[in-house]
């Protein structure tokens, strides 16, 4: 877990009577959220703000009025260690494989998953948000883009569908700017029935009571990465070379009746001859998350990342993701549309997935993998769910519940409690306001203080609203400026 020990997080919260646009319906008042923003904010008081169903978009950080917003959006959180890659996801990784290895860049029609629409949701509702029309030359120079091409700035919600956001023009290099982090795989039949085998005719089928057979040559490729792991696990401690092939040798065991997993795909060796080269960089980025390192961390360190994906030396996307406590949250996707065949959002998810079961390798506690909201509400926004297992949170006593229980709910009505328990309440929630922190005139005080102080009419009720939304826990921690 982080340690913390830095700046504090520092708010300013503008509430959210007023509706605005919404990026999934179209309806012009729906989409109603609370909003502050963040002038800087500690790694673990955004974990757990967004296990209280908060989101960043930039230093922007917003809540949906689950119960009265158009399209209730619900965080929903991948467990990653268990994480199995379905046959789209499958798909997708062997045919990055086979663009790399064999050059293969058959551009078939290909089945991306929808993109959402923060950045949009959030530019153009009435808080102090930097939308994308007023972000200068310089604001895009972290991305480390040829400055001679233009860049096609898209909502992630767009995907393939342009009715799905605004497209704005940005002097950059021709990539895809895309929000909240996925694309989606088309949906596959449910497998919550139990399939029945029954044992083969003579002569007919394999027998499932036995091991399945392996090919010789993919013995031979699992003996000669092994030994290749073992060979270069000398590489200097804490390099991401190092950590990749730790992870993998891990998992690459003998795995007789197992199906492959993501590893198996993401850092299978390619051979001399591939005709290209896929590299990775990451870096950290501006952020309102404080940058911090814990002990038992990992090597990385926490906060906000770039990650760079390079193909022949050219930069083909870049993944945003926060690193927390307990999480890897993905942020937002830039691609060069040129690539889309490769269906870049999906691959970089999984490779997110991977790093996250690499990360969980130093760091115990950080086993999950953050998908942003999850819109039931919007059958195309419902992909997210294929990432298994996973979780929603309950809008009321923000609990984690299989998302397989939670979707008859949603069937049902498109705002649910999860939580069956009727006598649960919020274990977080605000028990004392005295003990707000608030920073007035660049000095903290409890709001039993700050109350006492302030002159012309009373803030309490604004306050306990911000409160109650953060949690007793949060608002005790982060510091509300109050003017």
């Amino acid at each position: 877990m982080a340690t913390g020990g830095g700046s504090p997080s520092i708010v300013e919260f503008f509430g959210g009577e007023d509706g605005y646009r919404c990026g999934y319906c179209r309806s012009d008042t729906g989409n109603l959220s609370h909003g502050m923003w963040a002038h800087s904010m500690t790694v673990q008081d955004y974990q757990d703000l967004i296990d209280r169903g908060w989101r960043r978009s930039g230093k922007y950080v917003y809540k949906p009025i689950m119960n009265q917003t158009c399209c209730p959006q619900y965080t929903i959180r991948c467990r990653a260690l268990q994480f199995q890659a379905s046959k789209s996801h499958k798909k997708v990784l062997k045919k990055m494989l086979k663009f790399i290895s064999k050059g293969d860049a058959s551009k078939v029609a290909s089945e991306e998953e929808p993109m959402d629409s923060h950045i949009e949701d959030v530019a153009t509702c009435d808080f102090p948000h930097k939308s994308e029309s007023q972000v200068s030359q310089s604001d895009l120079t972290p991305l480390a883009v040829d400055q001679a091409e233009r860049v096609e700035n898209e909502d992630k919600d767009s995907g393939e569908t342009k009715e799905e956001g605004n497209v704005q023009k940005v002097e950059s290099d021709s990539v895809q700017i895309c929000a909240d982090k996925g694309t989606p795989v088309p949906a596959e039949p449910s497998h919550s029935a139990k399939a029945v085998h029954a044992p083969p005719k003579p002569g007919k089928g394999a027998d499932l009571s036995k091991p399945l057979c392996r090919k010789a040559k993919d013995i031979r490729k699992e003996r000669k990465l092994q030994k290749l792991l073992q060979n270069q696990m000398g590489t200097a401690e804490g390099s991401q070379l190092q950590g990749d092939q730790a992870f993998l040798l891990q998992n690459s065991k003998s795995k007789t009746n197992q199906p492959k997993n993501i590893e198996d795909f993401v850092f299978v060796p390619l051979p001399d001859d591939a005709r290209h080269k896929l590299e990775f960089t990451r870096f950290l980025c501006d952020s309102p998350l404080e940058a911090e390192h814990a002990p038992n961390g990992p090597e990385c360190g926490y906060g906000s990342f770039h990650q760079q994906y390079w193909l022949d030396g050219k930069i083909i996307a870049v993944g945003v993701i926060d690193i927390l406590p307990y999480c890897v949250s993905s942020v937002y996707l830039y691609y060069d549309p040129d690539f889309s065949f490769l269906s870049l959002g999906v691959y970089s998810a999984l490779r997110e997935i991977a790093f996250t079961r690499q990360l969980c390798v130093k760091a115990p506690d950080l086993c999950f993998y953050y998908m942003g909201f999850y819109i039931h509400s919007c059958p195309k926004m419902r992909y997210k769910g294929q990432y298994k297992p996973s979780d929603l949170l309950c809008p009321e006593t923000y609990v984690w519940t299989p998302i397989e229980q939670c979707l008859p709910l949603l069937e049902h009505s498109k705002y649910s409690r999860f939580n069956q328990d009727g006598k649960a309440v919020d274990e977080g929630r605000l028990k004392e306001l005295g003990r707000v922190r608030v920073l007035h005139k660049r000095t903290v005080m409890p709001y039993s203080i700050y109350k006492k102080r302030r002159k012309g009419p009373s803030d309490e009720a604004s306050v306990q609203q911000y409160a109650s939304l953060v949690g007793q826990t949060c608002s005790e921690r982060m510091l509300l400026f109050r003017s």
